[in-house]
């Protein structure tokens, strides 16, 4: 192995001001395979806590978030130029998320009963029980967010966990991690695993289960390896989230909402609004109207003002392919209408925002993913349209429709191909703690957040009990007249009566 290519350390750079801000530990396959055996032989004490116990400790944490919650959002905003109302969101949709769970999971975890081939007969009992080491590799863009969406609900399904944040923002998932052992997590239950691609090749092959928030590439990386280990995996990936605005909206409505979510995080979010597709009616309106708005933004580092829209970018390479991407729509037609320079004055990786129009589907602007501050808007002739062409993409992670008519919007929602559909509202659904959250296509596989959040992490186990009240020996089940007639007998009752 080259050194240079894979060094031990990892400097991690403040994106703001360029300068390091500390460095991580490289960790290789045999780092990873202790971490692995550790977290398997502390897991099953932490499972026999039971749901209950564990979602208490999940709770107590949660109140230490808030407690040291200015470290916590310097701590985000010093690893990746976030505003610091951006960085109150992902607080915010953590306290959602984790309350949710400590309430329901003891319910949704619950043993139930099954139904029988023969009711009277025989009973039978479902439990959930833990994969039992869970693996996450989790992106730099949300470094609390997208540790604790899938972390909460591992733990408190009873896995133990090894998280592999980005190394670019590492400092986050340490903060946090660091909190749960102080209020009694067990240190081996939940561990932060540090270090470059790699490092998260060699987690897939020492967990039970494994899931990927990041980009497609990576995604179908992790998907062959934990087909070819047999383990079950999730995966939340890229996203071109399409938003519609019909004739009908409210312009101003619509067009703040088209800026705030295509620009959430400098637009560095799997869920940021990609296209924008307008009924021709209204266009030149909502272009005018986007323009006002959007001259209206304020970008910076901020302090603690929560005034401030759109910090700096991450990572340079998002920058340079949103740079090529909107060199790419102008050649071939597109108009800034806003923006489209970078803003040295304010910090390397800042970028203003971007409003091109008159863009099409031959674009990269409209066909790959952007994860910049742009807001690429086109003109359609009707819904019809607006629809083919949101669907008229290789991701499905997520969708917003503007319309007065909400039961017109609700029937456009439906044939939207995506996990999932907000109607007057962007960027909402997947901070919504009670519905499934995951996408279609090259976006992911499996859902975060609800009960199939939560379930993910477990495998039913069934315990079929036969009563011995009629059970003859035999090597055929048909080989008996009297069980062969009540297999008839079922088969009628079945079609008639709820409980069989």
């Amino acid at each position: 192995m080259n050194n240079e290519n894979h060094p031990e350390i990892i400097p991690v750079k403040n994106p703001v001001t360029s300068q390091v801000i500390g460095t991580i530990p490289n960790l290789r396959a045999e780092a990873l395979a202790e971490a692995a055996a550790k977290a398997r032989a502390a897991q099953p004490a932490w499972e026999a806590l039971g749901a209950r116990g564990r979602a208490m400790l999940i709770s107590v944490w949660l109140d230490a978030l808030w407690l040291h919650k200015r470290d916590l959002l310097a701590t985000i905003r010093r690893e990746t130029g976030k505003t610091h109302g951006n960085a109150m969101t992902e607080l915010f949709a953590i306290d959602i998320i984790a309350n949710y769970y400590v309430k329901r999971a003891p319910r949704i975890l619950r043993p139930h009963s099954g139904i029988p081939i023969f009711p009277i007969l025989q009973s039978v009992k479902v439990e959930y029980k833990a994969h039992g080491v869970v693996g996450l590799i989790t992106p730099w863009n949300y470094p609390l967010l997208n540790v604790c969406f899938e972390l909460i609900a591992a733990l408190i399904a009873g896995n133990a966990v090894l998280v592999k944040p980005s190394e670019l923002t590492p400092y986050t998932a340490l903060f946090i991690v660091d909190l749960m052992h102080r209020v009694g997590i067990p240190q081996d239950v939940i561990q932060v695993v540090t270090g470059d691609g790699v490092t998260g090749a060699a987690l897939v092959d020492v967990v039970d289960y494994v899931h990927v928030t990041g980009s497609t590439a990576t995604g179908r990386k992790v998907a062959v390896r934990a087909a070819e280990r047999l383990i079950p995996y999730s995966l939340e990936l890229g996203g071109k989230d399409p938003l519609i605005v019909l004739q009908d909206s409210n312009l101003d409505l619509a067009a703040t909402a088209a800026l705030a979510g295509s620009l959430e995080n400098a637009g560095q979010a799997c869920v940021a609004l990609e296209r924008v597709y307008v009924e021709a009616p209204i266009y030149e309106d909502f272009l005018r109207r986007i323009q006002h708005h959007a001259a209206r933004m304020r970008i910076g580092t901020g302090g603690y003002d929560y005034g401030v829209h759109m910090g700096s970018m991450t990572h340079e390479r998002e920058l340079l392919r949103t740079e090529q991407q909107i060199a790419d729509a102008v050649a071939k037609g597109a108009r800034i209408v806003y923006g489209g320079k970078r803003r040295p004055d304010l910090g390397p990786l800042f970028f203003e925002p971007t409003v091109l129009a008159d863009v099409d589907h031959t674009m990269d602007v409209m066909r790959e993913e952007t994860f910049g501050p742009v807001v690429p808007v086109m003109r359609v002739a009707d819904a019809d349209q607006a629809v083919r062409l949101a669907n008229d993409s290789k991701y499905g992670l997520s969708a917003s429709i503007y319309t007065r008519n909400l039961a017109f919007g609700q029937a456009l929602a439906a044939r939207l191909e995506s996990g999932d559909v907000a109607i007057n509202r962007v960027v909402v659904n997947v901070g919504t703690a009670g519905i499934p959250s995951g996408g279609m296509k090259d976006s992911g596989i499996g859902q975060r957040n609800s009960a199939a959040g939560l379930l993910r992490f477990v495998h039913p186990h069934a315990v079929m009990t036969d009563k011995l009240w009629y059970n003859p020996p035999g090597l055929s089940l048909l080989s008996d007249p009297l069980t062969r007639f009540g297999l008839h007998i079922m088969r009628i009752a079945r079609r008639w009566l709820p409980f069989v």
